[in-house]
């Protein structure tokens, strides 16, 4: 039988990635332990499963070292105290909406679509009262329409609605793709933005509180106003 020699730190940083349980992991590959040890190697068979179940390329196990992956987008979190290295279900909702993101654009380039004037349109200078009432403008937010909602929820909806309206692609969940064994760990992040004048992205945690999305897509909209791209964990304080 020929075993595949993988450098152990490989399948630690991989279980580490994915952020699962060691002992779990191990009930299912019940070799681990020795191939993390370095006393043993897996079949390429074996290996093919571990990546699956880790949500690791295949390829990286050919690696002599596990890779220095960094986030495609800038990071402006502040809750990364005491959490492991970059997740794989957060890279793999970042690369998927960049995915998306190209595709609408291209949709919008080919219909003619023009580029919506407040991507950019607000700059650190501006003051905070300036720019929150741009969005609201733009949004044509209401206090008065948010205070008939009747939970949170009502008013998340309305919100998106509002940001959908005026051009912004806004997606939300708590799981990677539709999988619903890939939850997303708000203390990892609360959502992300990805700013371009044709097709404008924000993505929200949905595994978050009602109230959180809530702030957190607010919070994302004021970095399109600077048309920046981020992916950011704003603190905030829920209130009744």
């Amino acid at each position: 039988m020929i075993r595949v020699p993988v450098q152990p730190a490989l399948f630690v940083w991989a279980r580490q990635r994915a952020r699962m349980d060691e002992a779990v992991l191990s009930a299912r590959f019940p070799q681990l332990p020795g191939w993390e040890a370095g006393e043993t190697h897996p079949t390429l068979r074996q290996l093919e499963h571990y990546a699956q179940a880790t949500h690791a390329p295949l390829g990286y196990f050919f690696l002599p070292a596990p890779p220095q992956e960094a986030l495609p987008i800038p990071d402006f979190r502040t809750m990364r105290q005491g959490l492991p290295r970059l997740s794989a279900d957060l890279l793999d909702v970042i690369y998927t909406c960049q995915t998306r993101q190209t595709w609408y654009r291209d949709e919008a380039v080919i219909h003619g679509e023009t580029p919506l004037p407040f991507v950019g349109s607000a700059t650190l200078a501006t003051p905070a009262t300036e720019a929150a009432q741009l969005i609201r403008q733009t949004l044509g937010f209401s206090v008065d329409a948010r205070r008939e909602c009747p939970s949170w929820a009502e008013a998340l909806r309305l919100f998106i609605a509002q940001a959908e309206q005026a051009g912004v692609m806004v997606m939300v969940s708590g799981v990677v793709m539709n999988n619903n064994t890939r939850h997303l760990d708000p203390q990892e992040f609360r959502g992300f933005v990805l700013a371009d004048a044709l097709a404008p992205l924000v993505f929200i945690n949905g595994a978050d509180s009602k109230a959180a999305q809530m702030f957190t897509l607010a919070h994302e909209l004021a970095h399109l106003w600077l048309g920046q791209t981020a992916l950011s964990d704003a603190a905030m304080v829920e209130t009744s």
